[in-house]
């Protein structure tokens, strides 16, 4: 069975000379230079800009939680703006370069609203959060770049089946959530809910390999210029969610104690 990336981002479609030779016919009179290859340095400078402007959308609403101000308006909208602009991305990758920027900002206005929301309740949690996820990264990106760890069709087909389970039961739970007064498993701090954080932690963490894996493809089959920015986009979004899977997860241990 071949699964592709979970991140639809990062998926070998959206890698494949022809969905970028289809992108170039449709936008060659635009600005952007075809002619400009994708390369390793590029995709890690626009991963730089995309985080700093993640930080900078998520002091806006981490700056209003802490000053008598009521950040769910933007933090909500924030998510919203940020999954319409993933959806559009996703369809049309040669707009990554417009619309990378604005996903970032915005998403880090929802970032930067519930790590305000759980630093209040629990002191000194982002600070953990942040240093698990660079940690994480970190680790991963050496494992990976030393060949430690090899992605292989195999290793995505697991990787990818199981977040795509992850994902189901997410959607199905929060659903029937709705509706009910059932209370979904990996709510609340028992060794079960916390369990599942774990392995979700994993498996968001494992996502981070099929991440540099295609993005090394791209500027291996020397993908357009603007395919710098898709990547990028796309490792930063599997890095907010393995941050918000840390969060949840120590929220989970801190209020064991």
């Amino acid at each position: 069975m071949n699964f592709n990336s979970k991140n639809p981002f990062l998926s070998d479609k959206r890698f494949s000379s022809n969905t970028v030779s289809k992108a170039e016919e449709v936008h060659e009179a635009q600005i952007i230079d075809y002619n400009q290859e994708m390369t390793l340095s590029g995709t890690i400078n626009k991963t730089a800009i995309l985080f700093l402007l993640l930080c900078a959308g998520s002091m806006i609403t981490w700056w209003m939680a802490f000053n008598g101000m009521n950040p769910m308006l933007p933090t909500i909208g924030g998510a919203i703006v940020g999954l319409i602009l993933v959806l559009i991305s996703s369809f049309k990758p040669q707009a990554s370069p417009y619309l990378a920027p604005g996903y970032a900002f915005f998403e880090g206005l929802f970032i930067g609203g519930i790590s305000a929301i759980f630093e209040i309740k629990y002191p000194g949690i982002v600070i953990n959060a942040v240093a698990a996820t660079l940690v994480t990264f970190l680790v991963c990106l050496g494992l990976y770049k030393f060949k430690i760890v090899k992605v292989t069709e195999q290793f995505k087909s697991v990787v990818i089946a199981s977040t795509l389970a992850i994902g189901t039961y997410y959607l199905i739970s929060w659903l029937v959530s709705l509706f009910t007064n059932w209370t979904p498993v990996h709510y609340g701090n028992s060794m079960m809910s916390i369990g599942i954080s774990v392995f979700v932690i994993v498996i968001a963490a494992l996502n981070l390999f099929l991440d540099f894996d295609q993005i090394e493809k791209g500027v291996q089959q020397r993908m357009p210029k603007f395919m710098e920015w898709f990547g990028a986009m796309g490792l930063i979004i599997t890095l907010v969610w393995l941050y918000v899977e840390f969060l949840r997860l120590l929220s989970k241990l801190s209020s064991k104690d």
